[in-house]
């Protein structure tokens, strides 16, 4: 958590990321593409995953989703049960399985969204150039009702209210995301 509050969420490198993913979609003809990644693809990137997908259908929105982690041990794995219960609750289905993240994701996605500084350090690393970094986000860029958290925090290690705090970061964020998307012409 950020001691001091951010009050221009969206960001400008938000805005600007995704009005770039969402041109490159029309410009191609094909649907908007958004990767979700955290370390081990089993907690906060398939709740993303799962939250986008559901409210990306809502809307009738097209666009294609995944998530992905740094860690490829999970790989083939479902979501960490007790992040699979707390989503439940809130009527998300997560049944993603876990995969590895890999260099040419930077050219399958429009956009590239880290849960965590160690995340988005882990990308740019990998993205390998500069037009590939500029696909690069941090999920809590987008969320407008948490000012004060910088990032999402990892609950693998936490009790049940770190995966409640992360499903409420992960709302927040993906709505707006979506707003964005479109506000920027996406339908």
């Amino acid at each position: 958590m950020n001691s001091t509050s951010e009050s221009n969420r969206p960001t400008l490198h938000a805005r600007a990321a995704v009005a770039e993913a969402v041109e490159a979609a029309r410009e191609s003809d094909r649907p908007l593409r958004i990767l979700f990644v955290c370390l081990g693809n089993i907690c906060r990137s398939p709740a993303a995953h799962g939250i986008a997908e559901q409210e990306a259908a809502r809307r009738n929105m097209k666009i294609e989703i995944d998530s992905a982690g740094f860690y490829g041990g999970h790989a083939g794995d479902l979501p960490d049960p007790r992040m699979r219960r707390a989503a439940a609750a809130r009527g998300y289905t997560l049944n993603h399985r876990a995969r590895k993240i890999r260099s040419f994701d930077f050219d399958d996605f429009d956009i590239v969204i880290g849960m965590d500084d160690n995340n988005i350090s882990d990308l740019q690393q990998l993205a390998g150039t500069v037009e590939r970094a500029r696909k690069i986000v941090r999920m809590t860029d987008f969320a407008t009702a948490h000012p004060d958290y910088d990032y999402v925090p990892d609950p693998y290690y936490e009790g049940p209210e770190g995966f409640e705090i992360v499903l409420d970061l992960l709302e927040d964020s993906c709505s707006e995301l979506l707003d964005l998307c479109e506000e920027s012409g996406l339908k």
